[in-house]
This record gives structure tokens, sequence and C-alpha cells, in this order.
């Protein structure tokens, strides 16, 4: 099968695309055909080798896949081949074909594209697991969305719209900040021109932002810590402009407020059930019309150093995807 391999660790200029040998399918796994393959930040991270979950040379990157089940394992009781499926795997995205744990998969709705199933499980489980499950976001509250025209950030302003709060986005041109007016941002914040804390404190009447949804990290964090009401939760999702803040926490006793990391990845193997049932919850949303994935781009496999590289220049808007396979249903359902 045709797949995009790192051999030793570097920029994308060291990623080769080759035929390599299926893998063998184990007990309780599944096999996939993969039709498309989301790209994430922590992408670029792994083929540097900065990534906490790191996988052994040489490997396959991509982490998020849509596709066909083609072959099921003998455990395996819930799903049976031809099923349209989304899922994660720790790696072997970008390729033809990739084995998925089945307790990582789960089937997608038959309206939902493989290019939309390909950029909803990352981008869209953090934001929900994010705000619900640790960030307890509550209707009426204030949530400052950092990086919000980007891959989580667009769906954090989605979300938080949905769940019924006043959504303030922060980005870094006119173009990126009018998308996410969208997807359901009230107020905007150009931070290149605006200074965060005051205009934040200009729309709040002074109280600040309850929750602050926060993947860039770096100077935006600290702007953060002085932009948060009494009580307010800071929730760490990444940190995209390559700087990891450290915190004052004096002012974390001076406002009470908490600083809640959020790493998504890690739910699947100590809580499952929290992760599986965001994603049920953000399927039925997606089947009620409800929620909308931007791509902004599409790439083939031979074009995966091009799209990492869009996604290292923070110059895109939404998700990336690469598609593996061309499907004529998925451009009459993305019509």
């Amino acid at each position: 099968m045709k797949a995009v391999v790192c051999k030793e660790l570097g920029g994308t200029d060291k990623l080769v695309v080759e035929d390599i040998q299926p893998g063998e399918l184990g007990h309780t796994d599944v096999r996939v055909a993969v039709h498309a393959c989301g790209v994430n930040f922590l992408d670029t991270l792994t083929i540097i080798g900065q990534y906490q979950d790191q996988p052994d040379l040489p490997f396959t990157p991509g982490v998020e896949i849509a596709g066909e089940i083609i072959e099921v394992g003998p455990g395996v009781h819930n799903f049976k081949p031809g099923e349209r499926v989304l899922g994660f795997v720790q790696s072997g995205g970008f390729a033809e074909e990739v084995i998925a744990s089945s307790m990582q998969i789960i089937t997608i709705p038959d309206d939902m594209s493989y290019k939309d199933a390909a950029a909803f499980p990352i981008a869209y489980g953090t934001s929900h697991l994010a705000l619900t499950h640790r960030g307890r976001l509550q209707p009426g509250e204030t949530l400052l969305v950092y990086g919000a025209a980007g891959g989580v950030g667009l769906t954090a302003v989605e979300i938080g719209n949905k769940l019924g709060a006043t959504v303030i986005a922060c980005a870094s041109s006119a173009e990126k900040l009018e998308l996410t007016e969208r997807y359901g941002a009230t107020y905007t914040i150009n931070y290149t021109k605006e200074d965060i804390r005051e205009r934040v404190k200009t729309i709040t009447g002074g109280k600040g932002a309850d929750v602050i949804y926060d993947p860039v990290g770096g100077d935006a964090f600290k702007s953060g810590l002085r932009a948060i009401n009494w009580e307010g939760r800071i929730l760490v999702i990444g940190f995209a402009s390559g700087d990891i803040p450290e915190v004052p926490v004096n002012l974390t006793l001076v406002k009470n407020c908490a600083i809640v990391g959020v790493y998504w990845g890690a739910y699947m193997q100590r809580n499952p059930e929290v992760l599986m049932g965001s994603l049920e919850t953000l399927l039925s949303w997606y089947d009620g019309k409800t929620l909308h994935p931007h791509i902004s781009q599409t790439y083939t496999l031979d074009e995966v150093p091009q799209a990492l590289e869009a996604m290292q220049s923070r110059q895109s808007t939404g998700k990336l995807v690469v598609v593996v396979r061309e499907d004529p249903d998925d451009e009459i359902q993305d019509e």
C-alpha cells in the first residue's frame, strides 16, 4: 500500500511516499481503507520528535482518519466490513490503509462526507470535552477563544455559541475574524492591533472572561491571566506559539481562577467513556445540521509535506485534510 513514511526526524523534507507492507491485524483491531485523514498540529511535532506520545521510527504520521472497514479481527463483534467510520490512531493515517483499535472508531452518519469525518474527531472532540467536561462552560458566561480561526479554535467558537456562551474570538486578521463571526462569535479582537486585556475588560464591563480557550500559549496566555473573571477557568489546549509560559501563581490566588489542562488523547486510555460519549453527542449535532466543519484546503498523499508546512505557518483557517481516495459521494455531500 502507498504511505507517507518518516524514516528520520526532521523537517517535512525528510518525509517520503513509498509502498509499504500492510500491518498485521490484532485480535480487536479493524483494517480501514482510508479515504481522508485530518492534518493536525501534533503531526508537525511528531515528525521532529517533540510530541508527548512519540512513535518509533520509521512511522507513518497521521492520526485522524475516516474511511471504510475492510477487515475485522476475530475479537471484533460490533463492527463489520463495509461500515463507514471515523477514528483516531497512534500513527499511520497518511496511507491507503490503517489498522485501528475497534475501541477508537465510531460509525458516521450516512450523509457525512469522508472529508468532514476526517476533519471532525480531534478538533470538535477537543473543544467539546474542554468546554463541557473540563471548563464547565455555562449558558450566559463569556468565552474567550485564542487562535479562533484555526482548526480547534473555530470549533470552540461554534460549540461555545451552541452552549449559550457569549463568544469573543481572537485572531490575527480581519479575514479570520470575519470567519469566526460566521461560526458564532459575538465580539472579535485583532490581537495585532488591539490589547487583549483591555478589549476583554471593555466587552465584559470590567469583569473579564469566564472561560479562556488557549491553544496558543506564550503572550496570549499571559494576557489571559489578566483578563480572566473571578473564578474563571483557563483551558490549556496547546502551545502553537512555540512558547510554554510560566505562571505567576499569585494571580490565580487573587482571582480564585483555575488553570485547567486538556489533553484529549489521554482520555482514550484513562476514561474512554467520556471521550466516546462526547463524540456521540457531536455526531448527533452534526446529523442535526448544527455543526459545519470548515475545511480550507485539501491535499493528496504526495502533498502531505505541503499540508504540514501550511499547518506550521499558522496561515490556514479551520481544518486541512489529506484526501487519499476521491469519492463522488463526497463531492455531492460537499455541495
